[in-house]
């Protein structure tokens, strides 16, 4: 198994004093190594690496790290320590943020450089299988009786391919370096009647299989249906009994793979009987002059396309223009808004004695109870805490997407990616959730830290349970398999868990009293009765709109990535967009805001977060329309999937949008009412 990267700076600050890096396959002086470890903890804030290091002569101590040189060529690296013992003594917290890296870490090919000799054998693995418009519906390989051989290796997966259901396992075909093969008999096979069964309903469902050589992934589809065309029309059920495989090489490095069925290559199947298939393949290499560090730009152009970029770029100034011409109105609008105010606040003494008699309307009358604190605070604290929390994941996100983390097909990574950014930021929302608690005068803040832990993830565990328990029953290869439960749970307990709470002692012992520019009155002021309109249903539906526009061309991108066969990796458009989301709900948020306190409505607090995350509703609303209309998705599995998914997904977006409307919503009132009451 060769070890994903890990950054070069991070392991320098953590070698002991002396310390070297030495890659794998040089020398340290002429040992021939053979290397064992175990961990231990020693007391104090030690944790003790031992390593156990057979030589042929005499060797310093080595340190086995994962690292590597570049995006797709990994090693293995020895740190070579100029130590005569066996140990070496790691601070406790550096070797904890190693130990959370290597949960991460990415198996790769069965190689460790990628580069390979005439002759030498490169595994061809197969992965899964799944009907083409349900992509989450996935089976192992061997569900359908392939040919196999007679001891079948599994690959070790990650914790991302666990939860994205990969399944890597050997198959029969040899595919050596530079050999050319024609016909190159697979094996001869029996189908039983059960067994043509098997692949008829796979073939009416088309059902593809994933296939991965050299870390390459290809896509075959195990059969076709045709109609005979003789009289009455027939369908046929024809099974590929014959793989082209074309490789392309540059030097030592496989660079592209391409995999090909031909027509008048298959058996009929059609009749329930015993069927004779003779399975082959052939393979033909031919020479490249792309270079191995751009072999996975061909998944990545697929998303690049001029016409695609060119419908991004479209909706992005759809999107800007909107968001300018909203900016300009609300200047102008406020401009006049607080001329006016600022021309009352400025007249001689005896105007503004007899004004002073007269009634004030509007938003300024209500100026003694705009801050008077939310019911249910500590919910309406939880859903900031949470809504913070997936905001800071989202940044970090696209920034690693930004960055070039994301690469096509690097299987398991972005779940991964999103559960360990979750954990990691739960110091966010226990802070956040907890300080604001605090500034609302609220009492019991740890049943308040409860709360903010469970506000999404409850719903989260709830839906993942329940999709797991649908996929077990299905047989399904996306059912976690004992060892990812176990790697969740350990992760939530012991980081997820303590980070939430150090957040929320952090939260409480620096929290800062809530400073409003004017006092509260002790009596709140009757809300008088509004036009229908000014509900908030109506509101929510009222705010949702702008918003909902800036993103809806991105999202039918994502979903056809998520749920689908697209390769999203256009992180840049992704950020702008979401930047541009952010700013349209902060916008609509004053707007509405403001409408709102000018009809003497002063329960703004939970209106500006539903009003905001309503963005959220009209996405979910969106998942409904292109499952019916975009996609051909079908069967309780799938359908399950989508929307328990989707659901919790559109919970994440009300939550972020929530509270970002709210605090620009608090930062307007703080500084319309200091400015329009003491200016």
């Amino acid at each position: 198994m060769i070890l994903k990267s890990i950054d070069s700076s991070l392991v320098a600050s953590l070698l002991p004093s002396g310390a070297t890096a030495v890659g794998f396959g040089d020398y340290v002086g002429s040992s021939r190594i053979d290397i064992s470890t175990s961990i231990t903890q020693d007391t104090g804030s030690f944790f003790l690496l031992r390593v156990k290091v057979k030589v042929v002569s005499p060797s310093p101590t080595l340190l086995l790290v994962p690292t590597s040189s570049e995006l797709f060529h990994h090693r293995i690296v020895l740190l070579h320590c100029k130590r005569s013992t066996g140990m070496v003594q790691l601070r406790k917290y550096p070797f904890l943020i190693l130990l959370l890296i290597y949960l991460g870490i990415q198996v790769e090919s069965d190689a460790s450089d990628h580069s390979y000799s005439e002759g030498d054998t490169i595994p061809l693995y197969a992965n899964k299988i799944a009907p083409f418009h349900n992509s989450r519906e996935t089976y192992a390989y061997y569900e359908l009786p392939f040919c196999s051989q007679d001891v079948v290796k599994e690959k070790t997966p990650n914790l991302g391919e666990m939860l994205n259901g990969d399944h890597l396992v050997s198959t029969p075909y040899k595919l050596e370096f530079l050999v050319d093969k024609d016909f190159e008999v697979l094996c001869n096979k029996t189908l039983s009647k059960t067994d043509v069964s098997k692949f008829k309903r796979a073939i009416e469902k088309d059902y593809y299989t994933q296939l991965y050589y050299d870390d390459l992934p290809m896509w075959a589809f195990i059969g076709m249906l045709r109609n005979n065309g003789y009289g009455r029309i027939e369908t046929e059920y024809s099974l590929y009994r014959h793989f082209d495989f074309q490789v392309f090489y540059n030097k030592d490095h496989v660079i592209e793979v391409n995999l090909r069925m031909p027509t008048y290559s298959f058996t009929d199947i059609t009749e329930d009987k015993e069927v004779d298939v003779g399975f082959t393949y052939s393979v033909k290499w031919k020479m490249t002059q792309q270079s191995f560090d751009r072999r996975m730009e061909k998944y990545i152009g697929s998303s690049i396309l001029p016409h695609h970029l060119s419908i991004h770029h479209h909706s992005i100034t759809y999107s800007s223009v909107i968001l300018l011409i909203l900016i300009i109105s609300l200047l102008t609008f406020y401009l006049l808004v607080l001329r006016k105010d600022i021309s009352k606040n400025s007249i001689d003494v005896e105007e503004d004695q007899v004004i002073s008699n007269q009634e004030e309307i509007g938003w300024k009358n209500v100026h003694g109870d705009v801050f008077r604190f939310p019911q249910h605070k500590s919910l309406f604290s939880a859903a900031l805490g949470a809504g913070s929390q997936l905001l800071v994941v989202i940044v970090a996100f696209l920034a690693l997407g930004l960055v070039g983390v994301f690469q096509p097909y690097m299987r398991g990574v972005l779940w991964k990616t999103l559960i360990i950014l979750y954990a990691l930021t739960s110091l966010v929302s226990g802070y956040t959730s907890v300080s604001f608690y605090c500034k609302l005068e609220g009492t019991n803040w740890m049943k308040n830290l409860i709360l903010t832990g469970a506000l999404y993830f409850g719903p989260l565990f709830v839906t993942f349970t329940f999709l797991d328990i649908v996929a077990t029953f299905y047989g399904s290869t996306t059912a976690l398999p004992l060892k990812a439960i176990v790697m969740l749970s350990l992760l939530w307990i012991f980081i997820a868990s303590p980070l939430l709470l150090l957040g929320g002692i952090i939260g409480k012992t620096r929290m800062s009293e809530f400073q409003a520019p004017c006092k509260t009155a002790k009596i709140p002021r009757e809300v008088p009765k509004l036009r229908w309109y000014r509900g908030v249903l109506p509101q929510m539906a009222l705010a949702g709109i702008l918003p909902f526009s800036v993103i809806y061309i991105q999202l039918y991108y994502i979903f056809a990535s998520v749920w689908g066969h697209r390769v999203y990796t256009l992180y840049s458009i992704l950020s702008i967009v979401f930047f541009l989301l952010l700013i349209m709900t902060a916008l609509v948020s004053v707007a509405l805001t403001y409408f709102q306190l000018a009809a003497e409505d002063h329960q703004w607090w939970w209106r500006s977060f539903l009003c905001g995350g309503s963005t959220g509703l009209y996405v979910y609303v969106y998942c409904i329309y292109y499952y019916f209309e975009r996609s051909d998705m079908n069967g309780f599995m799938q359908t399950s999937f989508f929307f328990g998914y989707m659901g919790c997904a559109c919970l994440g977006i009300f939550l972020i949008l929530g509270t970002n409307r709210d605090r620009e919503s608090l930062l307007c009132n703080l500084l319309g009412v200091h400015f329009s009451f003491w200016n």
